[in-house]
């Protein structure tokens, strides 16, 4: 992957392919593009930079105060991601196809089909979980929510449990009316758990889908030190960083996140 490639032409390029206007805005040496006129504010991160998260942050929430949703494009984000990033921002704009939830029929789905399904369509990719339903339409997988088992919280009290909800996509270019709380409920009808929480990556989501669902935001974890491989343009934390072996050499650059949003669904 090549990080000195002007990638902020290649970025408005596949917006103007998409015939999504663009408008440039130069902010605090911020460079943003504002789209749905300023409904979208993308905030273009270049790996090599030199802001702190709290100046991210701030930004959010001067355009959050104004009704718009800024979110944080990174470079190597971009060059990795770029359908799942499309997918995102016109799902936010009101672009994809919209279909209704209760159209849609759940299906308990295997280990194998939703890793593929995650690794295509979310962000983040696919990550362990104990519980893996889908969303049918017209026989075809639309969406996917993953979980994890209950969780006994004694702090809370003594018969007090509480799960996770790990990860949850929806095919490119789809949008699913009230999907994600036809997916929630199915799993709570069967699993009972006292709660349900989830994280909405701050980077990319003010939460919205979270707050029509029923869940309300509990708490802020703070922005996280990311490390970057400069040829793979894979991202790990401290703790998950590839040991060196077989004489190879990773070479990462020091990024970072603006942390998560807490939320739960309290039952």
């Amino acid at each position: 992957m090549d990080l000195n490639a002007d990638w902020f032409i290649a970025v408005e390029s596949l917006l103007n392919d998409e015939d999504i206007a663009v408008t440039t805005i130069i902010h605090d040496c911020f460079h943003l593009l504002s789209l749905g006129n300023g409904k979208l504010i993308l905030n273009l991160v270049s790996v090599e930079q030199d802001f702190i998260p709290e100046k991210l942050i701030a930004l959010q929430q001067h355009y959050q105060d104004k009704n718009s949703q800024v979110i944080h494009l990174w470079q190597d984000v971009f060059l990795t991601k770029k359908p799942q990033v499309m997918s995102r921002i016109k799902a936010i704009l009101g672009l994809n196809k919209r279909i209704h939830g209760r159209n849609t029929s759940i299906e308990k789905i295997s280990k194998i089909d939703a890793a593929a399904f995650l690794n295509l369509y979310h962000l983040q990719g696919d990550v362990g979980a104990r519980y893996r339903f889908g969303l049918v339409y017209d026989n075809e997988l639309v969406a996917v929510a993953t979980f994890s088992n209950k969780r006994k919280m004694s702090q809370m009290g003594a018969d007090y449990t509480s799960t996770e909800l790990i990860r949850f996509a929806t095919k490119e270019n789809f949008t699913i009316i009230g999907g994600l709380s036809k997916l929630v409920k199915h799993y709570v009808k069967a699993i009972a758990p006292n709660d349900v929480m989830s994280y909405a990556d701050r980077d990319w989501s003010i939460g919205n889908g979270y707050l029509s669902s029923g869940f309300r935001l509990k708490a802020e974890t703070p922005p996280a030190i990311v490390y970057l491989d400069q040829v793979t343009l894979q991202r790990y934390f401290s703790h998950r960083k590839p040991l060196q072996q077989d004489g190879a050499v990773h070479q990462y650059i020091e990024v970072f996140n603006t942390g998560n949003l807490k939320y739960v669904l309290v039952l």
